[in-house]
């Protein structure tokens, strides 16, 4: 690696922390991706992370029948992601890093509230930040969110940990003719409607320039192969 260091932010769902079980969080998940975010340290890599909240609960569904207002039900799947973020923090300290989590909604009891210079100075410090609760905003996904704080911290990449290889022209679940697409623009994701993240996320990568990296997570050492500028395993969006 060159001597300048790399920061990254590595978003993933919620739903990759239940596993097999579809709700709530699998250790032995947490210890993998523990051990992968260590491996990244361990390169003298800056990691910050966004985790979504949809192995609890997801804002879009909880509101779905109108009982709960869609900004309530966004509200509880921000506290979903501050769960998860507490369980990767306790699995992160567990491997021996030194982690901080900061809410974008004031809970001092749980972490840290969210200011951006407080953010980059644990980063400077070689400390991995967990940025929990979205943008605080209802309406916005945390892929938006994930996006967002990349471009406050000024991270090299997003890397999109998902359970595919990267981004395909159709789902490769139900198509077996879908193909694989190492690399795009911006621009084709938007028109085309290629879902790598929500359209607002997308957009704001544009316009900062940020690159997209869509990579499968439970390949062990892939995060560090992509760090280290290997994109054959993954696919990436970029102007």
């Amino acid at each position: 690696m060159s001597n300048k260091r790399k920061r990254v932010l590595v978003k993933f769902s919620g739903e990759a922390l239940a596993g097999e079980n579809g709700f709530g969080i699998e250790n032995s998940i947490l210890k993998y991706i523990a051990s992968e975010i260590k491996s990244l340290v361990n390169e003298n890599v800056e990691v910050g992370i966004v985790i979504g909240g949809g192995n609890i609960i997801r804002g879009v569904s909880a509101a779905r029948d109108g009982l709960i207002k869609r900004t309530s039900g966004d509200h509880m799947g921000m506290l979903a992601t501050v769960i998860n973020s507490i369980a990767m923090q306790e699995a992160l300290e567990s491997a021996g890093l030194d982690v901080r989590v900061q809410s974008a909604i004031q809970m001092e009891a749980f972490c840290e509230t969210y200011i951006m210079r407080r953010a980059h100075r644990h980063l400077e410090k070689g400390r991995i930040v967990i940025f929990a609760c979205g943008t605080g905003n209802p309406y916005f996904t945390t892929d938006t969110a994930a996006t967002l704080r990349a471009i406050e911290i000024q991270a090299d990449m997003i890397i999109k940990a998902t359970k595919v290889d990267g981004i395909y022209n159709k789902d490769p679940k139900k198509f077996d003719d879908a193909i694989m697409l190492n690399e795009l623009s911006y621009e084709r994701a938007l028109h085309d409607n290629i879902k790598v993240m929500d359209d607002t996320a997308i957009a704001l990568a544009k316009d900062n320039a940020l690159p997209i990296v869509v990579c499968n997570m439970f390949k062990e050492g892939n995060l560090l192969k992509i760090i280290q500028g290997d994109m054959s395993l993954c696919s990436i969006v970029k102007n």
